[in-house]
């Protein structure tokens, strides 16, 4: 476990007081083009009209091609343009090595397909996690570590990922780079294959901090022998330290 001394030191120039490593870095840092604010906005809020639509739960598990039916088929949200489809390939599908991401691409094509016979929806949560060893890696944590803890993000699809992206790049004003230090890009997530992330009940968005690795939940995680930590402190993926974030072992 991370002694308290440590983390605090480590703490003291980057995840607590919201200095991050890469702010020194922001000359060379990629952004979207400023003719491509207006088109990512409006990509931006028709996922968000999409996940009303199908539910927060249900959005976790579907498809681009899924997404892209459902806005055609609501005026209220309206089919999704060609320069706005070509704009979220071209994020897909962009080497994010150059944004200083160096984890491997876990998906290929944009319009992969969860399989829902594969995944499970996790009672009380609102996620998803896939059968087999993901589900059951967290029944294990619960009986091991206790059910103070709970699942916080389980299956996220690739359009569900791309959501959740272009919301810290849509609040780092078009910063990719930024971006993709605080989460992966939409085809880089190992959500969309078998990862899960878990907090404490009730502590809200205090799990997905730094703190949680101050918890004696994360404590007695870290003893756990059938799991590990995808982003460790100074990984080599080059992301920020993210204690909550469970690695399946396969």
């Amino acid at each position: 476990m991370l002694k308290r001394r440590d983390f605090l030191k480590f703490a003291a120039g980057s995840v607590l007081l919201g200095v991050l490593p890469k702010e020194a870095e922001a000359n060379s840092d990629i952004y979207l083009q400023n003719d491509e604010m207006a088109c990512f906005d409006k990509i931006y809020s028709k996922l968000k009209s999409i996940q009303r639509v199908v539910g927060y739960g249900n959005f976790n598990i579907i498809s681009f091609d899924e997404a892209l039916k459902i806005a055609k088929r609501y005026k209220s949200i309206g089919a999704f343009r060609k320069d706005e489809i070509a704009l979220m390939e071209k994020i897909f599908y962009m080497d994010a090595t150059k944004l200083g991401f160096y984890g491997a691409r876990t998906v290929d094509n944009i319009t992969y397909n969860i399989n829902k016979k594969e995944a499970l929806k996790i009672k009380g949560t609102g996620h998803w996690l896939f059968k087999g060893k993901p589900k059951e890696d967290y029944e294990r944590i619960l009986k091991d570590v206790g059910h103070s803890l709970k699942l916080t993000s389980g299956i996220r699809s690739v359009i569900k990922q791309t959501y959740l992206y272009y919301g810290k790049v849509k609040k780092l004003k078009g910063n990719l780079s930024k971006a993709s230090f605080s989460i992966a890009p939409p085809a880089y997530s190992y959500h969309t294959i078998r990862d899960f992330d878990v907090g404490r009940v009730d502590w809200g968005y205090s799990n997905f901090t730094a703190r949680f690795a101050l918890t004696k939940e994360f404590h007695r995680l870290r003893h756990l022998d059938y799991i590990s930590m995808r982003y460790g402190l100074h990984n080599r993926y080059g992301v920020r330290f993210e204690p909550w974030h469970i690695k399946v072992l396969v």
